[in-house]
């Protein structure tokens, strides 16, 4: 055979096999049950699918545009006639899990803000403990200096006291007894004055001390707990909590395709019996 003959016949060939891979392609029609099939498997898919990393509602509205992609390619198969219940079922399904995601959405952001409330707890912690350094400091210096005065003042009165015990009376020393007792109870006096004076100076600042101490604590624990509990909302919000909603949610549209299949059937069903 002429080449040019082989190379128009070969082309036939060609022509005619591709015609018939055309046609056995246009023969395929899927059944009611292989769309129902792929698209459960892709609410599986969907359903299971995980966010590594935050900010993980940045993945909530191409997730949402994906699942609306799979509903809508069912519901527009040709071979699957869908009922009102379906429609009402499925779009409350819907708004649920995005009501449920913009929730996920707005913790999400209050985890940035609590993180900037820890960082300023701490750094208000930081200043509780510095006020309480320099007041206990002060409180200590006072005390100092007004015990020691005190001390002093007591010291002076005793050695007074000492050296009027000391005197000697009689009519050639210039004093009498009943001068002698007068001054040794003037003196007994003032010393014991100036005693409880030192003791209650030592008793209002050892109470100031300890107001100061108590105070400092409560405010030292309050801020303490309020940090403990920050972090505890912003180690849960470290992990996509999305996913229950998600998986949730297409369960619940796994659910709702299964019983239009199911109603299908029985309509079916009850169509061929009165046939």
């Amino acid at each position: 055979m002429p080449r040019h003959e082989k190379a128009k016949a070969k082309a036939a060939g060609k022509k005619h096999r591709g015609r018939r891979d055309y046609v056995s392609e246009e023969e395929h029609v899927q059944t009611s049950g292989e769309v129902v099939d792929r698209t459960l498997n892709a609410l599986h898919i969907l359903g299971n699918q995980s966010f590594v990393l935050s900010p993980f509602y940045e993945h909530f509205s191409r997730w949402l545009a994906n699942l609306r992609d799979v509903l809508s390619e069912f519901e527009s198969s040709p071979i699957i006639s869908v009922d009102d219940q379906f429609v009402k079922e499925y779009l409350q399904t819907l708004l649920n899990v995005e009501l449920q995601l913009e929730k996920r959405h707005r913790e999400e952001v209050s985890r940035d803000e609590n993180i900037k409330k820890i960082s300023e707890n701490r750094t208000l912690l930081e200043r509780i403990e510095q006020e309480y350094v320099a007041k206990t400091k002060e409180t200590e210096a006072r005390k100092d200096r007004e015990i020691n005065h005190l001390s002093r003042n007591a010291d002076a009165l005793r050695k007074e006291l000492d050296h009027i015990a000391q005197m000697k009376t009689g009519i050639f020393r210039g004093v009498s007894k009943k001068t002698k007792a007068q001054k040794e109870a003037e003196a007994t006096q003032k010393l014991n004055s100036a005693q409880r004076d030192l003791e209650s100076v030592k008793q209002h600042i050892a109470a100031e001390q300890e107001q100061l101490r108590t105070e400092y604590e409560r405010r030292k624990q309050s801020v303490i707990q309020q940090i403990r509990d920050l972090q505890k909302v912003t180690e849960s919000q470290e992990l996509d909590r999305s996913i229950e909603d998600r998986q949730a949610a297409c369960e619940s549209l796994a659910n709702v395709v299964n019983a239009l299949l199911k109603r299908k059937n029985e309509e079916l069903a009850e169509k061929q019996k009165k046939e």
